[in-house]
């Protein structure tokens, strides 16, 4: 099957390590929207676009093999802060280098980057043009940045809406990967500064509502304190909603699996807790709400990626007829 999943960060890298198995040819779509680390550094005094998702994208793609091992590990290599080098990644720098060394700029360095992992699929951002994200919040304040979002950690007030400072055209290889797809994933991620981002891009949203594909969001285990907090699992799915044109989405996943006590309490001192399942409002904005429990053992709380992905393949490979209406069987 043709995968595409929508995203970046973290969410991004899980669902593709457990995806890998099931198809060779899944396209990430990575948000080129961000601005903090190694990353931030980069963007600002090099002008270089954002590379941190794109090296997570690729990393989770590699095979799992001796050789591919001692790349990713290399490539994921963080210095420290405090040198001269100032918490850079090598993968960062290594895509830098060969963005500036190659013809091709930043698609030539992505490419590259993944033969040199033998990753089987190919990473792909969502823009080619440079912006920055910013949210404008309830009481009308402008956050300017996608690092100054991610960072706010506070709770009110909360994020109203997410805009470009500019507006910025989709990557036409991410518009035909995503009309040529079987299965579309968006998420799991930050909401609104992983998720939400990709959508901003001029023709995504269009390329989402007119593909023939099987249409996933992934809900999130956690809120997050100054970006969802108490956000039920209809308040991410209505948040995506808004940019598919009138299309539903065929499902909307959600982890059920209990959370131990003691592990909520850590997240309860940073203001986040378990996203809570109203299944009856996510239904007005998708045809079908996939719960079962799908977390991995042991902090930090996130989904399995075993499976999360043998979920999304299962739901998938079924007639999209199959996916209306009620709960997963």
């Amino acid at each position: 099957m043709k995968i595409v999943t929508v995203g970046g960060g973290t969410g991004s890298a899980v669902l593709l390590s457990g995806l890998k198995p099931h198809s060779h040819q899944i396209t990430a779509i990575v948000s080129m929207f961000d601005s903090g680390g190694s990353t931030g550094i980069l963007r600002t005094e090099f002008g270089y676009p954002p590379f941190g998702d794109i090296r997570q994208c690729l990393l989770a793609l590699a095979p799992d093999n001796e050789r591919s091992a001692a790349l990713r590990t290399a490539f994921d290599f963080r210095f420290n802060s405090g040198s001269s080098l100032g918490g850079h990644s090598v993968g960062n720098l290594v895509l830098a280098a060969l963005t500036s060394a190659l013809e091709n700029g930043v698609e030539g360095a992505i490419a590259e980057m993944g033969r040199l992992l033998g990753i089987d699929g190919r990473v792909v951002p969502v823009t080619m043009e440079d912006a920055h994200l910013c949210a404008e919040l309830m009481d009308g304040q402008i956050v300017w940045t996608e690092s100054a979002i991610d960072l706010r950690g506070e709770e009110t007030p909360p994020i109203k809406r997410v805009f470009l400072n500019r507006p910025v055209r989709a990557n036409p290889v991410a518009v035909e990967a995503i009309a040529d797809a079987d299965i579309v994933v968006l998420g799991p991620g930050d909401l609104y500064t992983s998720v939400v981002p990709n959508l901003l891009a001029q023709g995504i949203g269009e390329a989402l509502a007119a593909t023939g594909a099987t249409l996933i969001y992934v809900c999130n285990v956690m809120t997050k304190l100054g970006e969802t907090s108490g956000y039920r699992a209809s308040e991410f799915a209505a948040a995506v909603h808004q940019y598919l044109h009138g299309r539903d989405l065929d499902g909307v996943v959600v982890n059920t699996e209990l959370i131990p006590a003691e592990v909520l309490a850590s997240y309860e001192k940073e203001g986040a807790e378990a996203v809570e399942l109203d299944t009856e409002s996510v239904l007005k904005f998708a045809r079908r709400v996939f719960d079962e429990p799908l977390l991995s053992l042991g902090p930090p709380v996130r989904h399995d990626e075993k499976k999360l992905a043998d979920l999304i393949v299962r739901v998938g490979s079924a007639p999209r007829a199959a996916a209306r209406g009620g709960r997963s069987g």
